[in-house]
């Protein structure tokens, strides 16, 4: 799938085609390549002889920036940072996250159960990935499936956006492991807490300590690690 802001091309990447609205707004702002939600004016998806295309429309300022740091990438479903020029690029450092959430461990509990049964697309073939936006209560409110975790979180967030909700409210339940650019994604839109089924890496740890985020690892319904800012967690 091509991407396209103001009709110039960005970048192509690997993605399952559903959802793909929720995408590219996610994509956007996770990114850092707009600083609002306001900026993107607007996101559709055309079907073209080579495949899809996802169009969007910021503001031109934005579309300035943009292109002054436009990066020529093909977008991979596995490493977030692949086409990245310098390190700078690569190793950004999102602001912290505002204080505040809660979480009982049992309504953590309760959202790990639920998180199989909301995954479709998953069930169907046993390799998509999942991201759920899950509320300080432990329900899940909505859930994305993609063939890319990267992707999956996206969703998550374009969905949240183009809905009109916030971060505010809950923290974000990822199938996957939890990636540097996964904590990234999440600090750059203020998601206090990332709970993933799998490991960390150790440069999520680290960046998740420094802005805020409360990172779980590992989270089964056995056993859960927390890495950093514990305070969440009750």
């Amino acid at each position: 799938m091509a991407v396209l802001f103001n009709s110039i091309p960005h970048l192509v990447m690997l993605a399952t085609p559903c959802d793909l609205e929720d995408l590219g707004v996610g994509f956007t702002l996770s990114e850092a390549l707009v600083q609002r939600p306001d900026e993107i004016r607007e996101v559709s998806v055309a079907v073209t002889e080579q495949g899809q295309e996802l169009r969007l429309s910021v503001t031109q300022e934005r579309l300035t920036v943009l292109l002054d740091r436009r990066r020529h990438l093909t977008g991979r479903t596995g490493c977030g940072v692949c086409g990245a020029e310098t390190v700078e690029d690569a190793i950004r450092q999102p602001p912290p996250v505002a204080a505040g959430g809660r979480l009982a461990h049992s309504d953590l509990l309760h959202c790990l159960q639920a998180l199989r049964a909301a995954q479709p697309l998953g069930g169907q073939t046993g390799s998509l990935h999942a991201a759920a936006w899950v509320d300080w209560q432990g329900r899940i409110e909505l859930v994305r499936e993609d063939v890319g975790r990267h992707n999956a979180l996206d969703k998550v967030i374009g969905a949240r956006v183009r809905a009109g909700q916030g971060f505010d409210e809950g923290f974000a339940l990822i199938s996957s492991r939890a990636s540097y650019e996964m904590v990234q994604k999440a600090a750059t839109v203020g998601i206090r807490m990332l709970v993933a089924v799998s490991a960390p890496t150790a440069l999520a740890v680290k960046l998740a300590d420094t802005t805020g985020i409360t990172l779980i690892g590992f989270a089964r319904e056995h056993q859960q690690v927390v890495y950093t800012h514990p305070e969440r967690l009750q």
